[in-house]
């Protein structure tokens, strides 16, 4: 083994610690929206295992109608299941990048509160289908054979952005991976909401319930980063910004709206498919939002982000699907992006 170089005997201190490095660790405080949002969520965590479970008897409900739900929360699962990790990513460049000690203690919160989110997805799975994942189960139905497939599509893509996100974290500033975060959260707290409203079930009410009030936080934590940070945004920084915000729109549609072909890689009766499993959930008294009522969903979060970018004189990219002009972003590469989970 090579003799590792010795400082202590040649100097009185040792030499600066190279950066990035979560070393030398600072409990600087500055921003106090952030120490308040923290609060918050100390007094709102929840336990999904502690839900009205015992009200909840899947039996009631066919294996098709069984199935169907249980590819909703399978969706669901490629992007809140996977958040702990992605904000673990974001905690970890809190660190290296010193960031203030409430904006650390935030994005803790905040992955603290996806964990919880990928509790629930695995709890709903595992009791609707009677086994602990989408994949490996055997379908019941036809329709759960054609949503199994969708499912393995959705992991596969899922897993290839993933690796696109390892790749994008450290290239660029938090300023700019705020903007993504903030993207999720706005369309998030919009759909959770609106599901307590349609759901029947008691433990999916409390469960979205939850869920919409953590994603209202969180998109808290992102405005308030903004609204500190964007003032000072470099003019190289402000594109990229504006190219993340469309790759974010096409990614979460997947989960929000329905997934571009041009983006996403499904077979062509993918969504078909996907509708069918929405009607029968909607019958069967899981609200999932109609399609017009998810378009109008992610128009208003989509104007609702553009009202704070324009604020700090950054473009807003086009998004002719929910007819909102902007500028024509066509080469969205998954190593370059940014996803939002």
């Amino acid at each position: 083994m090579a003799e590792r170089e010795r400082f202590a005997d040649k100097m009185e201190f040792p030499p600066e610690t190279d950066q990035p490095n979560i070393y030398p660790l600072t409990w600087e405080r500055k921003t106090q929206k952030m120490e308040e949002i923290w609060d918050a969520s100390q007094r709102e965590q929840w336990d999904p295992k502690k839900l009205s479970w015992d009200t909840f008897d899947p039996e009631r409900y066919s294996w098709e109608e069984r199935e169907a739900i249980a590819y909703w929360w399978t969706i669901l699962s490629v992007f809140d299941a996977s958040a702990p990790p992605v904000f673990a990513e974001a905690l970890i460049k809190c660190y290296e990048e010193h960031e203030e000690d409430p904006v650390r203690r935030c994005f803790f919160s905040v992955t603290r509160d996806e964990q919880n989110h990928e509790q629930m997805c695995g709890l709903a799975i595992t009791k609707l289908l009677d086994h602990p994942d989408a994949i490996s189960y055997e379908p019941k139905t036809d329709l759960g054979r054609r949503l199994q497939r969708n499912a393995k599509w959705l992991y596969f893509n899922g897993g290839r952005y993933w690796n696109g996100y390892k790749k994008a974290v450290p290239k660029y500033s938090l300023a700019v991976l705020f903007s993504s975060f903030l993207m999720g959260e706005i369309a998030a707290a919009t759909i959770f909401h609106q599901m307590a409203k349609g759901c029947s079930e008691p433990v999916f009410q409390e469960a979205f319930k939850n869920i919409g009030r953590d994603e209202g936080r969180h998109m808290a934590i992102c405005m308030s980063l903004m609204e500190r940070d964007y003032p000072n945004l470099t003019e190289d920084e402000k594109p990229i910004i504006t190219k993340q915000i469309r790759a974010g729109y096409l990614f979460l549609s997947a989960v929000l709206f329905e997934p571009p072909e041009e983006f996403w890689d499904i077979p062509s009766d993918f969504i078909a498919t996907q509708r069918e499993a929405e009607e029968i959930s909607r019958a069967a008294g899981f609200g999932i939002p109609t399609y017009e009522e998810k378009k109008e969903n992610w128009k208003r979060a989509m104007l609702n982000l553009k009202g704070v970018l324009d604020k700090y004189d950054t473009e807003f990219p086009a998004i002719p699907e929910v007819g909102i002009t902007g500028r024509e972003i066509t080469d969205v590469d998954m190593d370059e992006i940014i996803p939002v989970f």
